[in-house]
């Protein structure tokens, strides 16, 4: 079976920088403990899936200070995201990946669902299609997957509003390339989303 690889975007889980939607309800702290354990799970999840190799491309790059406390193992790739827009970190990563060899599947670290089978499947069903996404009910996606790249697909993005997940099919869909969607996930950006949180191991470092 042909390898996948997963990229894991994330910035460092610093109170004040990361889920700063969700300092009213967890205060900054509780927020960046939120943070850290959804990278813990995502990272956990990828390598437990087995696809492929597991790359982590941070903002800052992790040897930034800001990353000091956080655990990141030993079989983890690292990159520095870099410079510009989401969408440009994003398409230097997906082009840097498939360069590479392989396929990518991109993914953030807030998708409540995001387990090993859900990658596994996700893996399978790129490697049979050539381009995979899970849109999320606020209009995003929590995983992207591609066999090529094109800057088109990051370019002009209104990134974080509900047309992003449209916008990105539209635009696969135009290249010609074939397209599976996946089932409609959910991140967990907001005080209302707190309650999917599925992993209550975590939960005495939430509150």
């Amino acid at each position: 079976m042909s390898p996948v690889r997963i990229i894991v975007f994330a910035k460092a889980p610093l109170p004040g920088l990361a889920k700063t939607r969700l300092i009213p309800a967890l205060g900054a702290e509780g927020a960046a403990r939120l943070a850290s354990a959804m990278l813990h799970a995502t990272l956990t999840a990828a390598l437990e899936s087995g696809v492929g190799p597991v790359e982590l491309c941070a903002t800052p790059a992790v040897t930034d200070p800001a990353w000091r406390t956080t655990v990141i193992p030993a079989d983890v790739e690292c990159s520095d995201q870099g410079n510009g827009d989401l969408g440009a970190r994003m398409q230097r990563a997906a082009a840097r990946g498939i360069a590479r060899g392989t396929p990518v599947l991109l993914s953030g670290t807030d998708c409540a669902e995001m387990s090993t089978q859900l990658l596994r499947d996700a893996a399978h069903a790129l490697r049979q299609t050539g381009s995979f996404i899970h849109p999320t009910a606020d209009g995003g996606y929590a995983l992207l997957g591609l066999t090529r790249s094109d800057a088109a697909l990051f370019e002009r993005i209104a990134w974080s509003t509900s047309v992003v997940a449209s916008v990105t099919m539209t635009r696969i869909r135009e290249l010609g390339w074939p397209l599976h969607v996946g089932s409609v996930l959910h991140d967990i950006d907001e005080a209302a989303d707190l309650h999917l949180w599925p992993h209550p191991e975590f939960g005495t470092a939430i509150g």
